[in-house]
């Protein structure tokens, strides 16, 4: 069987936390041999002990808190032929300041059995002395189930017996739809680093203790929660201390996911980065319940196309938002770019340039903008000159376009097609009377050459 590396953390009754309740955590280890697989530069079963000695190291000195161990898979030797199903034992029981007997405990562990995951989290309900208190169990893993059980049956017997439990499911290097099979108990999280594995146990740990969540609601023109993927930043507020950095991201349900790790001690001015930003300042996260973070992000996107043959697409374009001279952004030609709904003004980097003013963005709508293709001129002189470009418009006026280099005899430009002409003179020339003018027509997609 395929193994994985896989986080589960079920929390057993949704009672608030209240500052003289009594929590219990109870940490079941897996010492299954699979353990001794390579993870991320060490042994599974190392990293496993490095984030576990962390997060326990981290909850001494926290009131009304018990912690006990149990394990599994570290009795019983697994063979080709057999494997021990009953291989689980509460090895620490539940007291107070013990920390550092888990730790130890699990510093020598060495993994060599099987991987019953459903036993140990039935037997574990009996573990708890007392069903009244607020009670938590933390299963750490790198296997599937290996016995006769399965997780979502236990979870099921457990609330038949009168034991509600709600499960959070973190996988790392697992096959995404393997998840699926965990929505029968609860909420499941994805990594696939060290790193974002004990940002999880943090997350998971703050919203055991504390019952403090966030969730960052993005919302569309209609006020709904559908806008995501852009970087939210949290400010304290009215400094520019970033505190913590997200990528906003919709979980498996499609609902926007849900942040534990936020100090709900502090204010925050959070920013998301949209094009335009949007900022919501003074934002108080209330502890012990869940919070909501509605900033208002409706957003269309901008795309700027090259309709017909070209002699180049590698051409920039700038938005502004309207009446601001401020560039908003440089975007590339192609490229799907998305802004705040409203209105915008709009600069393509062509020779010469071209112009779209009042361009309208609108909720989840596309917006395209339509550019003819360039032609290629190629100029060359017998002499160094001094000249410059101009286009004909249609009322017969000439515009400026673009200054030739007098440092050099030849060159080329591309060109948006229409009617031109250079001025030019002879760079060591010392009368305007020699002042001359060569008339050429750029067509999409070809080339054109004069000689000066």
């Amino acid at each position: 069987m395929k193994r994985i590396w896989i986080f589960f953390a079920f929390l057993i009754s949704l009672t608030h936390l209240q500052a003289q309740e009594l929590t219990r955590i109870l940490f079941i280890f897996d010492a299954s041999n699979s353990m001794n697989g390579k993870w991320e530069g060490a042994t599974k079963i190392v990293r496993a002990r490095e984030i576990l000695s962390e997060a326990i190291t981290d909850l001494k000195g926290i009131p009304n808190l018990e912690l006990a161990l149990r394990v599994y898979g570290h009795q019983s030797p697994v063979t080709p032929d057999y494997q021990d199903c009953n291989d689980t034992k509460l090895e620490i029981p539940f007291e107070k300041n013990n920390h550092n007997k888990i730790i130890n405990f699990i510093k020598y562990v060495e993994p060599k059995g099987t991987t019953p995951i459903a036993r140990s989290l039935e037997a574990a309900a009996d573990d708890f002395p007392d069903k009244n208190t607020r009670n938590v169990i933390i299963l750490i893993t790198d296997g599937l189930e290996a016995c006769d059980g399965f997780p979502c049956a236990v979870a099921k017997k457990l609330k038949d017996k009168g034991v509600n439990v709600t499960p959070f499911v973190v996988g790392l290097g697992i096959d995404l739809s393997y998840l699926d099979n965990f929505s029968c108990i609860g909420r499941y999280y994805e990594a696939s680093t060290l790193n974002a594995f004990k940002k999880v146990m943090e997350s998971i740990l703050s919203d055991v203790l504390f019952k403090t969540s966030v969730q960052i609601d993005l919302n569309d023109i209609n006020y709904k929660e559908t806008e995501t993927n852009t970087t939210v930043f949290f400010y304290e507020a009215g400094t520019k201390n970033l505190k913590y950095t997200f990528m906003h991201t919709m979980n498996r349900k499609g609902n926007p996911d849900t942040l534990t790790i936020i100090n709900p001690d502090l204010k925050y001015d959070v920013v998301v980065n949209t094009l335009p930003q949007v900022i919501v300042k003074n934002v108080t996260i209330k502890k012990g319940i869940h919070n909501h973070i509605d900033a208002y992000c409706p957003q269309g996107s901008l795309i700027v196309k090259i309709k017909g043959p070209t002699k180049t697409a590698q051409v920039k374009v700038i938005v502004r938002q309207d009446n601001i001279a401020y560039t908003l952004n440089v975007q590339e030609m192609k490229e799907i770019q998305k802004y705040i709904v409203g209105t915008y003004d709009v600069e393509v980097l062509t020779l010469p340039r071209i112009y779209f003013n009042d361009v309208q963005i609108k909720q989840s709508d596309y917006k395209y903008l339509i550019i003819p293709g360039s032609g290629l001129l190629y100029y060359k002189a017998s002499k160094y000159f001094v000249g410059q470009v101009f286009v004909k418009n249609q009322d017969d006026t000439y515009e400026w376009v673009c200054d030739l280099d007098t440092d050099k005899t030849k060159g080329q430009l591309y060109l948006q097609p229409g009617q031109y002409k250079i001025v030019y003179r002879q760079k060591d020339a010392v009368s305007t009377d020699y002042t001359q003018e060569k008339k050429f027509m750029i067509m999409s997609g070809e080339n054109t050459s004069i000689n000066l």
